[in-house]
């Protein structure tokens, strides 16, 4: 009873992306996971000494990531494990932190500059844009609340999409060419042994994720930052 008590705001956003997940109003969140998913791949790139080609999204929810040079095993693995990571960051940061603002805003910025240099499709220009700007202006504009919530439903859709794709792209569906498959190919090993090994990966970063966010409440309120981090009533 206690765990309800302390959590319902966060248990009730759970079960609103899940009743949700297939209809338009998650459609915008679902794209924004895909966009991690793609920019993983891209800074991975980057930080392997590879530059990023292009960037791109589509309505039918897909998207690739075009990178020259850089390491291949490691941008490869990195779409899932990467969005993930960004997901528990951001999930993280609106829990544990008064920082909700800045990310949400730097969140928008990442979009808007990744919209300039390298997406080229009209969909993910128009998306990028617009998602960025909404970002930007709901972090300048708006109570430090909307943020806080905005970046808890942002983690929460993460988390949730990360396992579930890996599950349904590399187990499920093990012939279809995923990063998986990609590295199986190229480095050994079967699709389902990498997608098995990121399906476990995920639900530890989670568990450790939800274990460390958490805290002994998560409930959104008007607050200041309480002992051990934990956000109790107060003043914004």
């Amino acid at each position: 009873m206690s765990f309800l008590k302390g959590h319902w705001q966060l248990l009730l956003i759970l079960a609103l992306v899940f009743a949700l997940w297939r209809t338009p109003v998650v459609f915008p969140l679902r794209i924004f996971v895909i966009f991690l998913h793609e920019l993983s791949h891209g800074l991975a790139g980057l930080a392997t000494g590879g530059s990023i080609v292009e960037i791109s999204l589509s309505a039918q929810e897909g998207g690739h990531a075009l990178i020259r040079g850089g390491n291949r095993f490691v941008t490869l693995s990195a779409g899932y494990l990467g969005s993930l990571l960004l997901g528990a960051l951001i999930l993280v940061t609106a829990l544990r932190t008064r920082a909700d603002r800045g990310a949400l805003a730097l969140c928008g910025l990442v979009l808007i500059v990744v919209a300039a240099f390298w997406i080229r499709s009209p969909f993910a220009l128009v998306f990028c844009l617009a998602a960025g700007a909404v970002m930007l202006a709901a972090a300048r504009y708006l109570p430090h609340q909307v943020s806080d919530l905005l970046l808890r439903i942002i983690g929460l859709t993460s988390l949730i999409y990360v396992p579930y794709d890996i599950f349904d792209d590399t187990l499920r569906r093990s012939a279809l060419r995923s990063d998986a498959r990609m590295l199986a190919e190229e480095f050994g090993g079967a699709t389902i042994l990498w997608g098995g090994l990121w399906l476990v990966l995920s639900l530890a970063v989670i568990w450790g994720c939800l274990r460390y966010g958490l805290g002994p409440a998560s409930n959104i309120t008007f607050r200041r930052t309480g002992v051990g981090g934990s956000k109790t009533a107060g003043t914004p």
